[in-house]
């Protein structure tokens, strides 16, 4: 058997090709959007995808599913537990006939050669949800060696069963899901302790919130050490435990469900952005267009395009572009051109696929275009306040309610697109994050809006470390 997983650091997602090479076959699990780098991985080991199989329906990246069907007629294997709601409605559109697909129950099994894939209903993250068993019966095996647990088990932690209400908007969904996700945890008991966990996120995914960063895990070793496992101890205590301290959902997750349940666009290939000067960024009209600036923030703050977002090319870049950019939004980079194809990548996997342009930011100087700059402040101004200006602290409710600076505001830098209407309304906002980071990302995206915004340097650990007070 061959298996490989392939490894996103900055969605912290992992799929997974599972290959038999004797009969030179292998199934794709989860795939991201950009499909190119799994085919290119399966041919350099002499196999052909030809099966892709999804854990469920995703909220937070475009899968990929459809694409591979497209480009290698790759039969798809989808969940068809969790009622009507929870069909992906793509499966019988186009091509004509549709895509030759199998809708999974609980028990059902397929074959990729001489590996055995048995799905096991697992609802809670979400109502479909299946995780799939893994036997290599062409090299002898009787049980499984290894477990597909897509957002069910991770390593250290559940997949959480908040989503449908706090990205989607489903009210209501929260409290039946995380009891659906303890009557799930049962499933576990007939896996035998020896076979191995291979999860769809680690340790930075929004699916989670304490995931562990070691790639792999055994059902054995969950079962002892995984914190939310042993939580379990009650259906109510349970519940408690698995809702509290849930990070706040980046804003593109809510049309990620049905973008994945409807069917994403065919991209065919990565878009191919037209090149242009600063002259030609400065011109378009940054109300309308996002233009993203990933020079380092020091520069940024310097002197920027007036309206443009300061993004970072790093782990966060496709999360906070989800999170300040609307899908339906023409899209222009200032990048490296040694970044440029790994931000367009990282882009199409949350959606965003409209990128219409791109600038070289060696050719961005303040002399290029009319300049608007970011003011940092040093942490204990934000204890001397003006009249008409307050704090907004843009960490995740956690980690505000654990600590923060005396009479500030809260609203998670991952949300402020959509909640806009509760920023404070006074002439100046002075931005604290814990370090600084995503408060200063969420400062152009507030300037963005016509806020006067100063960055709070250092962010909350400064404030602590000043001795300051401390409102919790």
């Amino acid at each position: 058997m061959f298996m490989r997983s392939i490894y996103d650091e900055g969605l912290a997602q992992a799929a997974y090709l599972i290959g038999c090479p004797k009969s030179g076959r292998a199934v794709l699990f989860d795939p991201l959007r950009d499909v190119d780098r799994y085919i290119a991985l399966a041919a350099a080991h002499g196999l052909e995808i030809s099966a892709v199989a999804e854990t469920h329906i995703h909220a937070d990246f475009v899968s990929g599913a459809r694409e591979l069907a497209e480009r290698t007629g790759a039969h798809v294997y989808v969940s068809g537990e969790g009622g009507p709601d929870w069909r992906s409605r793509w499966l019988n559109g186009q091509p004509a006939g549709g895509y030759a697909h199998t809708e999974l129950r609980d028990g059902d099994t397929f074959s990729i050669g001489g590996i055995e894939i048995t799905a096991v209903h697992t609802p809670g993250h979400t109502p479909e949800h299946l995780i799939y068993l893994v036997t290599d019966r062409g090299g002898g095996a009787t049980d499984p060696i290894g477990v597909i647990t897509g957002d069910f088990l991770f390593v250290g932690d559940l997949g959480r069963p908040d989503l449908l209400e706090t990205a989607a908007g489903q009210v209501g969904m929260m409290e039946p899901s995380a009891r659906a996700l303890y009557a799930t945890i049962a499933s576990l008991d007939a896996i035998p302790d020896y076979c191995q966990v291979w999860p769809g996120h680690g340790a930075g995914s929004a699916c989670g919130k304490a995931l562990g960063a070691v790639p792999m895990s055994t059902v054995g070793y969950e079962r002892r050490f995984n914190p939310a496992l042993k939580a379990a101890t009650g259906e109510q205590a349970f519940v408690s435990f698995i809702l509290d301290g849930q990070p706040e959902p980046p804003v593109y997750f809510a049309d990620m469900k049905r973008v994945n349940r409807d069917g994403p666009a065919v991209l065919g290939s990565l878009p191919e952005p037209a090149r242009q000067t600063p002259g030609e960024l400065a011109s378009v009209d940054a109300r309308t267009t996002a233009i993203i600036d990933t020079r380092p923030w020091e520069q940024f703050r310097a002197g920027h395009i007036p309206g443009s977002l300061s993004l970072p090319p790093d782990k966060s870049f496709c999360s906070d572009a989800g999170s300040f950019v609307r899908a339906d939004e023409p899209i222009r980079l200032i990048a490296d051109p040694r970044d440029l194809e790994g931000l367009i990548r990282g882009l199409v996997r949350v959606g965003l696929d409209r990128i219409e342009g791109w600038c070289p930011s060696g050719e961005v100087t303040a002399s290029s275009f009319a300049t608007a700059k970011v003011e940092e402040v040093k942490v204990d101004r934000a204890g001397s306040l003006a009249p008409g200006e307050a704090v907004l602290d843009v960490r995740r409710r956690s980690e505000f309610d654990e600590g923060h600076i005396p009479g500030a505001a809260n609203i998670a830098h991952t949300r402020l697109l959509v909640r806009g209407g509760e920023v404070p309304g006074v002439d100046r906002l002075l931005v604290c994050c814990r370090s600084g980071k995503r408060s200063a990302r969420s400062c152009s995206h507030l300037k963005r809006l016509g806020h006067d915004v100063l960055n709070v340097e250092g962010g909350f650990l400064a404030w602590e470390a000043s001795g300051a007070a401390i409102e919790r």
